[in-house]
């Protein structure tokens, strides 16, 4: 043992608390949370399990290299594991194992396109030792309670000695997913994480581990309104229509259709567009309808499932979440799709919601599901003391992209603090166009194209961005689309020369570059190495034909689906993949460069700093915004401010 260089770990564990919905977090808090089976190989020897279920112990020098910085610790997931033996070793709630000696090949096969699950990825990999298909079962069978029946004499759990049978199988597969692991480990090993990648990866975990504190009052009586609010307006409705179920989609359509209202589908765009034109009491059943689609109970009652036993959510973010760019997805409370706050007392409406005075909320706003789900945002809270600092970069994918294509008009507008709408809508109407002055009305045209066309979105892009809703006719979409792109020739030459460089390079099987980009095939895969240094990869890339019999390249990945598919690309999509694959790594150099600040959340291109009153959003703005040193020329701004709750300036 004296040589211990790393350990590969698998756990089974036991706990009443469900894991997809509350996290590993709360899920190891859980009284009866227990380490089952614990699979574990030294230095990529045979692996061994331990019986912990049948007071089996782990060896002391196994638990003392937990703590050790020097001996490094793999798993698939490995914060599942590096959690839940913070747990075993007595680690008070708040408090874990330091995660820089931890690796993850989840997060090594991230960074090559692969599947997230390591069931898929040994398939895709076609390993000899694949993760056993029955685990699912195993797992059901002994890692959650159990339904009681006359059968298994009332009991809430299975043990072993249940079924001694299933116990050695499950054993089994706790062996092989060791295996399976380090299998991975090998397969990859051609492809090295670099480390650079894993001290993201150590910050991202510290960012998880410090969690974010919650205003659990405000939460519950949320949920306690949000239903009273149910009810009144399903009353309201039952009263207005007489249907047994006015929630019903089937019986309001027909509700509607006998009235002389024929739809087909009661989503929300639909709604709000049969509300501007609908007769009494039409109007008012649909506005009803209207209001308890805004209901935000499932938000609230994610954060009372997530929050741990110190008032915080921990483990809201995904390192390579969205494994194409590299960039973090959400889970539990999901930050990145929050409702947005536009009233301007918001602290007045908090402070009703959370003494929980129904009736001075419904007298003062009309619609309560409204104003609950703006308030979802002010239910993240700092805690002893602090204050919340929040700062975001401006415009960080206008900018990125246009630094890339050269497009110098766009690049000097933002050196010089103008409004890029402003002069998107001047450059492709050739007039001045002022935000609240001179042709101020083409400024949201601006805006539409600005967000719409800048990875090859046409008119249905437009369409998807909201235009038509915006005012803007079908027929001028079209004419928008071509001049955005009159306006911006060197964005549309970088599409074409990345689409080339990527064809050539598939094709020839040779290196190719352009724009400061670099493009090789190795090994069946596709690399773009980023200005940062980081590859964006595309497994089994292929020259095909697309379905209008032009060239277009595809490649293996999870597709919408969640499956494992052959994919289509051409030049604007890879350049969408190479903008925000920029984009997150200048998120993740500012926020390595504040990694000292007590960052608690990060959205999109917005970080979350639960800060001593004395720090100053000017200074976390300055230091935000520096450019990274592999990106001279890019001109970055972060805007920011501070606040008792989390909101929106």
């Amino acid at each position: 043992m004296i040589n211990l260089k790393s350990i590969s770990w698998d756990l089974e564990t036991y706990s009443s608390v469900d894991l997809t919905k509350c996290g590993v977090y709360r899920y190891c808090e859980s009284e009866d949370f227990e380490i089952l089976l614990a699979a574990y190989s030294i230095d990529g020897g045979a692996v061994q399990v331990t019986d912990l279920a049948c007071g089996e112990k782990l060896p002391q020098e196994i638990l003392d290299a937990l703590e050790d910085e020097t001996v490094e610790k793999w798993s698939y997931n490995s914060q599942f594991e590096r959690i839940c033996l913070s747990r075993l070793l007595g680690y008070p709630a708040g408090d874990y194992l330091a995660p820089e000696s931890w690796r993850c090949s989840m997060v090594w096969a991230s960074t090559l396109g692969l599947p997230r699950s390591l069931e898929s990825v040994g398939v895709v990999l076609g390993l000899e030792k694949q993760k056993l298909t029955e685990g699912k079962d195993l797992i059901r069978y002994f890692c959650v309670p159990c339904r009681p029946t006359k059968a298994n004499g009332g009991r809430m759990r299975n043990l072993p000695e249940h079924d001694p049978e299933k116990w050695e199988r499950f054993k089994a597969y706790n062996l092989r997913d060791v295996e399976t692991e380090m299998q991975i480990q090998k397969r990859l090993s051609n492809f090295p994480v670099p480390d650079t990648i894993w001290e993201e990866y150590h910050l991202d975990q510290e960012i998880n581990d410090r969690g974010i504190g919650v205003d659990m009052e405000l939460v519950r009586q949320a949920i306690a309104m949000d239903a009273r609010s149910r009810e009144r307006l399903t009353t309201a409705m039952r009263e207005l229509t007489e249907l047994e179920n006015p929630n019903s989609v089937q019986q309001m359509k027909q509700w509607l259709a006998d009235h002389g209202l024929e739809t087909d589908t009661l989503g929300k765009k639909a709604v709000a567009e049969l509300i501007k034109t609908a007769p009494e009491p039409l109007r008012e059943v649909l506005s009803l309808r209207q209001q308890l689609a805004k209901s935000s109970v499932k938000k609230y009652t994610a954060m009372e499932n997530a929050v741990c036993a110190d008032s915080r959510a921990h483990g809201m973010f995904v390192f390579y979440g969205a494994n194409r760019t590299g960039r973090f997805s959400g889970r539990l409370i999901q930050l990145q799709n929050l409702y947005k706050n536009t009233m301007p007392d918001l602290a007045q409406a908090r402070a009703l919601v959370r003494g929980g005075d129904y009736e001075a909320l419904s007298m003062l706003y009309e619609d309560i599901p409204d104003t609950l789900s703006q308030l979802i945002r002010t239910a993240f809270v700092p805690q002893d003391g602090r204050k919340l600092i929040v700062a975001d970069f401006s415009a960080i994918e206008a900018r990125v992209l246009a630094w890339f294509a050269g497009e110098k008009w766009v690049l000097e507008v933002f050196e010089k603090g103008g409004d890029i709408y402003c002069e998107t809508a001047a450059r492709m109407f050739h007039c001045r166009v002022e935000k609240h002055g001179e042709n101020a009305g083409l400024r949201q045209k601006g805006k539409q194209a600005t967000l719409s066309c800048g990875y090859g979105g046409s008119v249905g892009a437009l369409k998807a961005m909201g235009a038509l809703e915006a005012g803007m006719t079908e027929e001028e979409l079209q004419p928008l689309v071509d001049s955005w792109r009159a306006a911006n020739p060197n964005i549309v030459r970088f599409w074409w020369d990345v689409d080339r460089a990527v064809k050539d390079c598939i094709r020839q099987r040779v290196p190719t570059e352009t724009h400061g980009l670099h493009f090789d095939y190795r090994s069946a895969m596709l690399f773009i190495t980023l200005p940062s240094g980081r590859r964006l990869a595309y497994v089994k890339p292929r020259i095909g034909e697309n379905q209008f019999g032009g060239e277009s390249v595809t490649y293996m990945g999870v597709g919408g689906t969640k499956k494992w598919e052959r994919l289509e690309s051409y030049g604007p999509k890879f350049v969408e993949n190479i903008v925000q694959g920029t984009a997150r790594d200048i998120l993740c150099y500012a926020m390595q460069t504040l990694k000292n600040c007590s960052i608690v959340a990060h959205v999109h291109d917005e970080i979350i700093i639960e800060a001593d009153r004395r720090m100053s959003v000017a200074a976390v703005c300055e230091q935000m915004g520096r450019t990274p040193p592999w990106a001279k020329g890019l001109k970055l701004r972060a805007d920011g401010y501070e606040c008792e709750f989390y909101q929106k300036d």
